[in-house]
């Protein structure tokens, strides 16, 4: 493994194997991966073919990542709200603290306040925004007029209400609607998985309201890649792929530890791992739970099965929620508003401009 520049006591300190950089560089891509548990999203880069370069930004609880299909417009959900990003290459090539440094910045646009419902996955769909609500054991769509609007629950589900019945946490689109979920399983009662949740776990198709696969431990991150439907098990570590007319999986790889959270691009799918909570009476029922000691970021060679790499967190990220790849930005920054710089960056269709250096001009 190749240690970076940073001390390894230093913030965001990792380690990665020598192949990452260069990988990434060719597949010129950055991952963001969301850590709730350090209030950060991440932006990891190839900085050249030997080095990696971070970006954390604060945002509240961050947990899925809504990408459209080029990248350019990602949607985040955070503890009580979802915001809307923009990239703006223009506004990055200028940014005034560092011009000429970033190829991309997603600038907020918009933002949506749901509430504190518990939202886990987050995809755009063909007419917006759709989020699983934990809480409310829903699939919902986001929009202006409501906190959210339920779209789909699963049948044994009896009532919208603030229970997180079933620990329903994933979702998987196809032909730009929601598709396939997964929870913990199939109670009607406030947090009914927590007995069971290392073997009750459900992958259920929407459509059909049919469970295609039952009693899978702890299912995340149901993903279409290649018109295939693939899943992570969080108990056992294994990513699996799904034989949806047979109602069962096939078992790719084990990666040891808590997997959750996974993006696909060309041959290589980035799959993410967290460390276990010592004090959780829920994670230490997981055969894994001596395993996960670290988070990771295990870079799989989807025809084979193989590791192909990985980096792994040595200080300040533990548990990671979602990762997503950003084509075609080897160098992307993103906006919060926890300063009043992003309101500075002025976007037109045609042009953009930042208010402080036009301000400054004046004088």
């Amino acid at each position: 493994m190749n240690q970076d520049n940073q001390k390894a006591t230093a913030p965001f300190s990792c380690s990665f194997s020598p192949n990452v950089p260069e990988l990434m560089s060719r597949l010129n891509c950055t991952l963001a991966i969301t850590t709730y548990q350090a209030g950060k999203i991440v932006f990891i880069s190839p900085k050249n073919e030997s080095n990696l370069v971070q970006l954390p930004r604060t945002f509240p609880k961050p947990m899925g990542i809504a990408l459209e299909e080029q990248g350019d417009k990602m949607a985040l959900a955070c503890k009580d709200e979802i915001t809307v990003f923009k990239n703006s290459k223009a506004l990055a090539f200028s940014y005034p603290p560092k011009p000429k440094v970033y190829d991309s910045l997603y600038m907020p646009r918009s933002k949506y306040y749901v509430g504190p419902v518990d939202i886990h996955d987050l995809m755009w769909g063909d007419d917006g925004l759709y989020a699983v609500n934990t809480l409310f054991s829903c699939i919902a769509k986001i929009g202006e007029d409501y906190s959210f609007t339920p779209y789909w629950k699963p049948p044994f589900i009896t009532e919208i209400t603030p229970e997180d019945r079933c620990h329903l946490n994933g979702m998987a689109m196809v032909n730009g609607k929601p598709k396939f979920a997964t929870a913990f399983c199939q109670g009607n009662t406030a947090r009914s998985w927590r007995d069971v949740v290392t073997t009750d776990g459900i992958l259920m198709d929407m459509d059909s309201n049919e469970v295609i696969v039952p009693n899978i431990p702890m299912p995340h991150s149901p993903r279409i890649f290649n018109n295939e439907l693939f899943l992570l098990l969080s108990a056992t570590g294994e990513f699996v792929k799904i034989q949806i007319n047979e109602g069962k999986y096939d078992v790719i790889c084990n990666l040891n530890g808590f997997v959750r959270g996974m993006a696909h691009i060309e041959d290589y799918v980035f799959i993410a791992i967290s460390k276990l909570r010592e004090n959780s009476s829920t994670f230490a029922k997981l055969d894994i739970a001596g395993k996960s000691k670290n988070a990771k970021i295990m870079i799989v060679h989807l025809p084979t099965g193989s590791v192909q790499g990985e980096i792994t967190y040595h200080t300040s990220v533990d548990e990671i929620y979602d990762i997503q790849i950003l084509p075609n930005k080897i160098r992307p920054n993103i906006m919060n508003s926890a300063k009043e710089d992003h309101k500075l960056g002025v976007v037109l269709p045609e042009s953009t401009y930042w208010a402080k250096q036009n301000e400054e001009a004046k004088n």
